[in-house]
């Protein structure tokens, strides 16, 4: 009977570390994956015609919200042509800072809509 004793023990042991093993590397994939949701934009768009000029002071006055970062201007913008979507990181906004972001940006009616995006888009 000893001798069994340490083959059963043995296989617990091989077990347990498998399930231990195993349980860290699934922990591990979710904590990526939950990373990668956390990754939010609120993505603002103008109508057509909108001058450069009042786009970034669209962005600079609600830069200062709480939870909401302007993204950088991207450096390939044209200075007198250049158009694009002004993008604010929310990833650790609640939704009233989302919408006190919402609110700042409805003050200027250049702005034709605004859509919250997931890391990689939509």
């Amino acid at each position: 009977m000893p001798a069994l004793r340490g083959v059963v023990g043995t296989r617990q042991r091989r077990l347990a570390g498998v399930v231990i093993a195993a349980a860290a590397l699934a922990a591990g994939g979710c904590a990526t994956f939950d990373a990668a949701l956390g990754k939010q934009e609120l993505v603002v768009t103008f109508r057509a015609g909108t001058s450069q000029a009042t786009m970034l002071k669209a962005r600079a006055a609600c830069a200062t919200l709480p939870h909401a970062t302007p993204e950088p201007v991207p450096t390939a913008l044209n200075a007198t042509s250049g158009v694009y979507d002004v993008r604010f990181r929310i990833d650790q906004a609640t939704d009233a800072d989302v919408a006190r972001l919402e609110q700042c940006l409805s003050k200027f009616p250049s702005i034709q809509g605004v859509n919250v995006e997931q890391e990689g888009g939509d």
